[in-house]
């Protein structure tokens, strides 16, 4: 063999060494990745098990710190008893039971401003009483939380339900800062307009525009909220430079995070807090699968509408962009739907006029990005009766919030959110950079893909409240679904190789083209699955971390991939955790701790697929929507739509709220007298001649029409008389014959 020959084998096997050598390595470096990011998800598991265990030690240290400040008081209440008595007597009352003097503040008690608050909030704001918090009952207790002693208090005799607005103003109007957490349709606005009129001096609201509708007013304050203004750090001033006058801070929704913030942040560590229940039991909450079709799902969207809502109520459909915005308008119009559209991109001229096509009633339908529906809509917002969401909101909060832009007026509503598994993407791409933005969106995402939890359980829990019966006021527990559990565990193998072939090849791939892989190269596989059923198995698996989502950006957007998450393993060798044991054990320290004593593994992947459903029987109480206006309804609703043009052009039901239609059709008043009771004062002085004069033009014509009806059947009970009264016929018996 020639030297260059040998030469030239040595350098090929030291070249194919190499790479075999590059191959084994790159190779190890990604198993020991597999290994570390399989160890770093079991840790992450394993320090949730151990946060939820700080948390209950946290809140049984609350409860301590509650009773210790309770005992606190007694004692304190002992000792200035004992100073100011030193008789025997005196000293064995101070041992027995506590008497009322020393319970907690009673918010519901009676106060000197009692009988001038109810005036004016009857005949300035036409409200015939105080609005209750919640309309449900068997909730448990409204919490008041004093914070000056750190004492969570329970307003005695006194529901969820019954938290009315008066017991704020108490609080306020005592001198006292407080902090109202308090669901849409709640009465918020009224806690701080009548301390504003009741009190002397002048009354500071600051209300934020574009962030009262996305954070619900005080919720702009908390840096751990959506979207944290630093504006709002200079409001510790006020309490800086006036000490002695009440600050009220109030708030749809808040965790116990954001309470913290705010109370810090607003300098009223002492404030009173009024938290309510998050649930709003007029509201029907409905997920349906939204069909991959644009024009087909804006169509199901308009025969909702038209189907449900036969009197032309008013309604939000929310979507992603500003051109589905446009488009579905569109196609709404084309229904014969009265819809517009509404973002940030519509011009002045545009703006102004949506707004007087809405406050006047002639719009049925505003269709807007999430992100721009504006204050002066919020005004109207009483009147909603649906909200449709055609796009996935970002999380379990804002759903909450813009969903809750329905039935704020108590009366049955329905909040329909319209969901496909190929939409995560699009709304993970624009979230994935905020803090905790993944996981916000997975949590409306599991809420999404549930097929037999009610609805409002996820609610609870993120707001950390018990969980409770919707009563059928879900699509979950209204419908009996026939549901069937598919063993899906060939097809998670084949996702899982997949993905593993293209990552091997440094190949990415969205999930839409994922579906694409799986339907063309293993037929055999993909007709047992219908492509959305695919769909809804990435993204569960994406949920249980086998699978992920990874982002790159590009000049003109940010593409969601799916790729290996940590836990593909365990698919691939037939197994993955379902469960673990926490019990909490002694380490060696003495400390306790949360130690996995025990795995059981699963070895099948289910996926849950529903093939029809119906109303279960007997219980289904879903929204019962409004039923056609009576005749003097209708009337007064046109009279109050007149009424506000000619007025400045204020909103419709500032005149004459729905209730009070409704009173009025069913009372008919004929004196000023007679309507103030139902209206009050202010509007009676204002509307009261043209609405008597409307109650009394219909009862006339009513009346012409109920006599014109009776003369209508008499005569027709005589012309059928005549018709079916026979001829007489004589007939001769004698028996003569001729």
């Amino acid at each position: 063999m020639s030297p260059s020959k040998e030469k030239h084998i040595i350098s090929s096997w030291n070249w194919l060494s190499r790479r075999r050598f590059r191959g084994s390595e790159r190779e190890r470096e990604r198993m020991e990745k597999d290994i570390v990011e399989e160890e770093f998800l079991n840790v992450e598991v394993e320090l949730q098990v151990v946060r939820e265990q700080i948390k209950l030690l946290l809140d049984r240290q609350v409860k301590l710190y509650e009773r210790q400040s309770e005992l606190q008081t007694l004692l304190e209440e002992c000792d200035k008893n004992n100073n100011n008595n030193n008789n025997d007597k005196e000293k064995k009352d101070c041992s027995a039971a506590p008497s009322s003097s020393l319970s907690i503040d009673n918010w519901s008690g009676k106060f000197e401003w009692d009988s001038r608050a109810d005036d004016i909030r009857f005949n300035v704001f036409g409200i015939p009483t105080y609005r209750e918090n919640q309309r449900e009952a068997g909730f448990g207790v409204t919490r008041a939380f004093d914070c000056r002693e750190s004492v969570s208090l329970e307003l005695k005799g006194t529901n969820r339900r019954d938290v009315k607005c008066n017991q704020i103003l108490n609080a306020v109007m005592s001198g006292r800062d407080v902090l109202v957490i308090m669901a849409a349709g709640g009465g918020k606005s009224l806690c701080y307009q009548l301390p504003a009129i009741l009190r002397n001096g002048v009354a500071l609201v600051v209300s934020p525009l574009l962030s009262l509708i996305q954070d619900q007013e005080a919720h702009c304050c908390s840096q751990w909220g959506h979207d944290f203004r630093p504006d709002y750090k200079n409001l510790t001033i006020l309490k800086t430079q006036f000490p002695n006058i009440p600050l009220i801070a109030l708030t749809a929704t808040a965790t116990k995070k954001v309470q913290t913030d705010l109370t810090l942040m607003l300098r009223i560590p002492k404030c009173i807090k009024f938290v309510s229940t998050v649930n709003r039991p007029n509201l029907f909450y409905v997920v349906r699968e939204k069909s991959s079709i644009g024009k087909v799902a804006i169509d199901e969207i308009a025969d909702f509408i038209q189907g449900t809502y036969l009197n032309n109520e008013s309604g939000i459909v929310y979507c992603f962009s500003r051109k589905e915005c446009e488009q579905v308008a569109k196609e709404l119009r084309l229904k014969g739907i009265l819809a517009d559209y509404y973002h940030a991109e519509i011009d002045a001229t545009s703006r102004e006029r949506v707004h007087k096509r809405w406050s006047s009633n002639k719009l049925q339908v505003i269709v807007a990005t999430v992100s721009i529906l504006l204050f002066v809509f919020i005004l109207f917002l009483q009147l909603i009766r649906f909200v449709i969401h055609h796009s996935l909101s970002k999380s379990m909060e804002t759903y909450y919030q813009e969903s809750g832009r329905a039935g704020r007026d108590g009366l049955p509503s329905d909040c329909v959110l319209y969901f496909r598994p190929g939409d995560v993407p699009r709304q993970s791409s624009m979230v994935f950079y905020e803090n905790y933005g993944l996981q916000n969106l997975y949590g409306i995402v599991r809420y999404c893909q549930s097929k037999r939890e009610c609805r409002r359980s996820d609610f609870f829990r993120h707001f950390a409240e018990p969980l409770r019966d919707c009563n059928g006021m879900c699509d979950n527990c209204a419908y009996e679904r026939d549901l069937k559990e598919a063993d899906v565990t060939c097809h998670a193998n084949i996702l899982v190789s997949l993905l593993r072939e293209m990552q091997e090849n440094d190949q990415r791939v969205t999930l839409l083209q994922l579906v694409d892989k799986v339907k063309f190269n293993h037929k055999e596989l993909g007709s047992k699955l219908k492509r959305e059923d695919i769909e809804q198995l990435i993204i569960q698996l994406i949920l249980d971390h086998v699978l992920k989502e990874e982002f790159q950006h590009t000049a003109y957007a940010t593409n969601a991939y799916v790729t290996l998450g940590p836990l593909w393993k365990q698919i691939v060798e037939g197994k993955k955790m379902s469960d673990m044991c926490t019990e909490p054990v002694k380490t060696s320290t003495g400390n306790i701790s949360s130690l996995f004593s025990n795995r059981q593994w699963k070895k099948m992947v289910k996926l849950e697929i529903c093939s029809g459903e119906k109303s279960k029987t007997g219980n289904r109480k879903a929204a019962k929507h409004t039923s056609s206006l009576s005749g003097l309804e209708f009337k007064l609703d046109e009279l109050r739509n007149d009424l506000s043009s000619i007025h400045g052009g204020i909103f419709p039901h500032a005149v004459l709220s729905t209730q009070q239609i409704s009173m009025l059709s069913s009372q008919k008043p004929t004196s000023i007298e007679q309507l103030e009771k139902i209206i009050g004062k202010l509007k009676s002085e204002k509307y009261g001649g043209r609405i008597l004069e409307q109650i009394q033009t219909y009862e006339e014509s009513a009346q012409h029409t109920d006599e014109h009806n009776e003369g209508e059947v008499d005569d027709n009970r005589a012309k059928k008389r005549l018709k079916t009264k026979k001829t007489l016929v004589v007939v001769d018996s004698s028996g003569d014959e001729h």
